[in-house]
């Protein structure tokens, strides 16, 4: 039997017709007017559509519509937003007024997931609230952005546990026809649709477009019937288990990605890799330019690599995708013949080691190569990040290792509560909506009066508590609990008692169960008659991930013994919903990770806003956000060799933390009953960090660092026939040819005598160039002072200038170090590749030290 298909639409009164504009521009989530314009439909609609508007509109009765249409007050309300939408959509932006030469370009932005809100679940975790969140910045910013991402029909999955604690995973399917999605349309008005080549198949890829303010979020999708329903479930399940299925929707994400954007219009002058999993996308961009200008496949590489940025939030290698030589040819086989290079090329291009026949391909290492701007997402997320990939690069210090970073923030409006937004429009004032960068108008937030704050808290703090009670049924429901068990569930929790949240993925690094190292310890501090503390706990483990699942089972068993039961909480489930209830009513957000592996760790970072306190080891963007005015650290940043003592050190800190600062500094009260103490450090975490870590702060930072460069190299590199491609590509195939000649023949210097500060050491030296030209390298002096163990420290870097030629292949060059400080010093000289267009120095990799 052959179904014939059709779309019904809702049918809404002409004068209710702005409210599927509305609906279907994700602006919405961050704007609570019109949420509540929402709400004000039908609230048990609303919550049963997990917050969906087009699926509230589709499902509201005829009768109803027509009641909305006549009622004046409804009315005026939707107009206010409507017009909110269309003020949003034509105020002048920051990125007009500062950055202009953007033009037409456009910016484009891959990511393998996309956490805009809970009605559009293509995302599993902090990777994906990030993505969403870049994107609502960029339109409030104003950039010339687009997003590309995938369409699944089933998303990540929803957790549920068994009477034993243990996760079980369940795959409802999307109904994409309800929700705020379009059908993305060609610039000829018809359906966009795209192949790609994967293995020996053609599969047809169409788009579906999500609105995000002023950016377009095109996902892509490839359940068509004219695929193979092996094809059809490339775009089934967020990171989908199977062999060889992650390497098909990294394909259909990168290749299929460019491609869709070009049927659509759009040739970016820049692409973003939100991770590694897009890398494939510099094959495509290198295929077009190709086909665009005649280049060669090196020469076109050159071109597209300055238009590239890649960010990675991965701290350990073992995260990284990895592909071997048989998959890559079983899958991109077709793909390679068309760049006309083999399988071996691409996997020199994607192993640390090219010369490593043994190595497969590592997704991360060749987002590296195939671009010219590279970021960690922490301080020191960078500097584990120039250590983790030191080998792609031998040969180079640690710290030059050119890796960069750009912290990661939150979307502030999304993640706000109502109560808060109010308090900020009274006392600092509506700007803060428009410039929330700006730190004299956080100061503002001293003029607060504490009662005022104190009552806020007091009021998200009791919205939490009636949001577990009622999900904690609701999960005993669902399990089969007895009756009492659930009339239990439902006085859970008390709303005036210091109520810590630790919600996030349950991978083992994260060590949810420290806090329960102790037990016995841990009762006391929870069960104190005059101090107590209650703990809610949310996350998922990855569904392959028994320890992680395991991790969930103990805190479960914790929650139902008799000294915990009272004060210790499981949410099953945990979504944005969940989220956002828990950074608005936490007083207390708890992060225990391992140092270094968290990048960033932004959920932190959202209870700042909403009069939260943040207590986490020094580790992701906490390293760099912590002073004890604004919260608690566990340790002084230590690393550990033996897993088990730091875990048995970090615990007895966390305890102290808490039985000497934490619950003290609460409960210490005036007599109006005020913490006074606690709602300073409140009031000044506020104020320091709600203005650094947001993500206006950091898109405006890739703007400056990454987006702009790379957009005048794209141009550059592409005038007058990829001219400057052509010639960097041959450029630099002369000099590795040549480098082996290369190398340091003496050096010269009175490096044995005292100086004094102010002083310069003058150093000479003679280089052997292989048949280089003297502007074809950069001779620099390595210095700094050393520690005691010989090594520099502080390192920098000063260029010795040609002087004049030895004989025909050897150059004598000069410079000075300079004596800044007192101490035992140290210099090297070294030899690096130099050339205008190069984005890096050490974009090729070569070195010759004396």
């Amino acid at each position: 039997m052959k179904l014939r298909t059709f779309t019904v639409a809702p049918r809404l009164p002409e004068r209710l017709v702005p409210l599927l504009e509305i609906a279907r521009n994700l602006w919405w989530v961050w704007n609570p007017e019109a949420v509540d314009l929402f709400r004000r439909l039908d609230h048990d609609l609303w919550s049963a559509t997990g917050h969906n508007p087009v699926a509230v509109l589709g499902q509201m009765s005829q009768e109803r519509l027509e009641q909305l249409a006549l009622d004046p007050v409804f009315l005026a309300h939707m107009d206010r937003v409507a017009e909110a939408l269309g003020r949003y959509l034509s105020m002048p932006t920051w990125a007009a007024h500062d950055h202009p030469e953007f033009g037409d370009a456009r910016i484009a932005y891959f990511s393998m997931e996309f956490g805009l809100h809970e009605c559009l679940p293509v995302y599993a975790g902090g990777l994906g609230v990030l993505a969403g969140d870049h994107l609502k910045s960029a339109s409030e910013l104003g950039l010339p952005f687009v997003g590309v991402g995938l369409l699944y029909r089933q998303g990540y999955f929803h957790q549920y546990l068994t009477h034993d604690g243990w996760q079980q995973e369940v795959y409802p399917e999307n109904d994409v026809y309800n929700m705020p999605l379009s059908r993305a349309v060609a610039p000829d008005g018809d359906p966009a649709e795209v192949t790609v080549a994967i293995g020996h198949r053609t599969v047809r890829v169409r788009a579906w477009k999500a609105q995000v303010g002023r950016i377009p979020l095109y996902l892509l999708d490839t359940n068509l019937e004219a695929n193979d329903p092996e094809d059809r479930a490339v775009t089934h399940q967020l990171y989908a288990p199977g062999d060889g299925m992650r390497i098909r929707q990294e394909i259909v994400l990168g290749i299929g990605g460019v491609r869709m954007l070009a049927a659509l219009g759009v040739e970016p002058a820049v692409c973003h890799m939100n991770e590694g999993h897009s890398a494939f996308l510099g094959l495509e961009r290198v295929r077009m330019t190709m086909e665009r200008s005649g280049l060669g496949f090196w020469e076109a590489l050159e071109a597209v690599r300055v238009g590239s940025v890649f960010t990675t939030h991965t701290p350990v290698a073992a995260g990284i995708d990895k592909f071997g030589p048989h998959e890559i040819e079983e899958q991109l086989g077709e793909v390679l013949r068309q760049l006309g290079v083999g399988v071996a090329d691409l996997l020199a291009l994607g192993r640390e080691n090219p010369a490593d026949p043994d190595s497969p391909l590592s997704m991360a290492v060749l987002a590296l190569r195939l671009s010219g701007h590279r970021n960690g997402v922490s301080r020191l997320h960078g500097r584990v990040c120039r250590r983790m990939w030191a080998g792609v690069w031998p040969g180079i210090p640690r710290e030059e290792v050119p890796i960069g970073h750009v912290t990661n923030g939150i979307h502030v409006r999304s993640w706000l509560s109502d109560e808060m937004a109010r308090l900020f429009e009274r006392y600092l004032g509506p700007q803060w909506v428009d410039e929330p960068l700006n730190q004299e108008i956080w100061k503002r937030v001293r003029d607060i009066p504490d009662n005022e704050l104190w009552r806020a808290r007091e009021r998200l703090r009791e919205r939490l508590v009636g949001f577990v009670r009622r999900k904690l049924a609701e999960q005993l429901r669902r399990r089969g609990a007895k009756p009492h068990e659930i009339r239990d569930a439902e006085e859970v929790l008390d709303p005036e008692v210091l109520t810590i949240g630790f919600a996030r993925r349950f991978a083992t690094y994260k060590r949810a169960t420290l806090l329960f190292r102790d037990p016995e310890r841990l009762a006391r501090i929870l069960d104190d008659p005059d101090r107590p503390v209650q703990i809610i706990f949310a996350g998922k483990a990855h569904p392959a991930d028994d320890e992680g699942k395991r991790f969930i089972q103990q805190i479960v068993h914790h929650c139902r013994d008799a000294a915990f039961r009272k004060h210790v909480v499981f949410l099953e489930d945990y979504d944005l919903n969940t989220a956002r209830y828990l950074v608005q009513g936490a007083d207390l957000w708890l992060n225990t990770p391992r140092r270094p592996l968290e990048a960033c760790g932004t959920s932190g970072m959202k209870v700042h806003p909403n009069g939260g306190l943040h207590l986490s080891v020094l580790d992701g963007w906490w390293d760099e956000a912590f002073d004890r005015e604004v919260g608690w650290a566990i340790g002084r940043g230590e690393e550990y060799a033996d897993p088990e003592n730091q875990d048995r050190v970090e615990s007895m800190d966390l305890y102290d933390l808490l039985e000497q600062e934490v619950v003290p500094t609460y409960y210490g009260r005036g007599e109006d009953g005020l913490p006074r103490g606690w709602i300073a450090k409140v009031k000044t975490a506020m104020e320091r960090l709600t203005p650094v870590f947001n993500t206006n702060r950091m898109v405006r930072e890739y703007t400056e660092h990454y987006y702009v460069p790379a957009m005048n190299l794209w141009a550059r590199f592409g005038r007058d026939g990829c001219r400057a491609a052509r010639a960097l590509a041959r450029w630099k195939a002369r000099v590795r040819e040549a480098w082996d000649g290369v190398r340091v023949l003496e050096v010269q210097s009175d490096d044995g005598v005292e100086r004094q500060v102010g002083d310069e050491l003058p150093v000479r030296c003679v280089v052997a160039l292989g048949g280089l030209a003297p502007e074809d390298v950069r001779v620099e002096i390595y210095h700094g002072p050393l520690d005691p163990s010989g090594n520099i420290v502080e390192p920098a870097h000063r260029f010795l200038h040609p002087e004049s030629a030895r004989d025909e292949d050897a150059w004598e060059f000069a410079g000075e170090v300079p004596c800044n400080r007192t101490g035992r010093h140290g210099f090297a000289v070294r030899v690096l590749p130099h050339h205008p267009n190069l984005t890096s120095p050490w974009d090729m990799g070569l070195v010759v030290w004396a």
